[in-house]
């Protein structure tokens, strides 16, 4: 049996460059595309052990149980709410709110009309609960497929095992089906203003 091993690219997101005076929304930009470099790398190699050691049914473990733990990790340690999110949702824990709903839909025109997901973000201040606060959403697209072994879990080719436990953990899962290219869902912070 051929071992597996996980190459798959969460969210590569370019580094970008802060300068003296520039604006704070940038900065805490450039601080959230910072941050969920860190969620993905830390959460692309907990992927990646599982798939050597246990193939994609370890893989999907490791998504139940270790991304939540991650995001919340990397919301403790910013005091910021740091997680994923999607349209088609596999875990109903990472249902969008209204704003990162339409913030997935522009995303979705965005790729629709040629631009691609790698790289993608839009952040803006928004008033929440009385409050200002910083949003921040980062797409997660699929990988080109010699890089997606992701896809063994989200594509249209699923083994029956991988399937069956798929089902058992998630009885509604809407997160199938997808081909490279496609719009995953998408890394979201955010962050108070005070």
């Amino acid at each position: 049996m051929k071992k597996l091993i996980a190459t798959a690219v969460l969210c590569a997101i370019p580094a970008t460059a802060v300068f003296a005076g520039e604006d704070p929304l940038s900065q805490r930009a450039n601080d959230s595309r910072e941050v969920i470099q860190q969620f993905a790398q830390q959460l692309q190699g907990e992927l990646g052990r599982a798939m050597g050691s246990g193939g994609p049914i370890a893989a999907i473990e490791v998504c139940q149980q270790e991304a939540p733990g991650i995001a919340a990790a990397m919301s403790s340690q910013h005091g910021w709410t740091v997680g994923r999110t999607t349209d088609k949702l596999r875990n109903p824990d990472n249902a969008p709110d209204a704003w990162e709903a339409e913030v997935l839909a522009q995303f979705a025109e965005r790729i629709e009309q040629g631009e691609p997901a790698m790289g993608m973000s839009h952040y803006e201040v928004v008033s929440q609960n009385g409050r200002e606060v910083f949003r921040f959403m980062s797409a997660i697209g699929m990988p080109p497929m010699e890089q997606a072994p992701c896809l063994m879990c989200h594509g249209t080719d699923i083994r029956a095992d991988v399937k069956a436990k798929l089902d058992e953990l998630y009885p509604n899962d809407q997160a199938l089906n997808y081909r490279p290219g496609m719009l995953r869902g998408a890394f979201t912070i955010s962050q108070p203003m005070d």
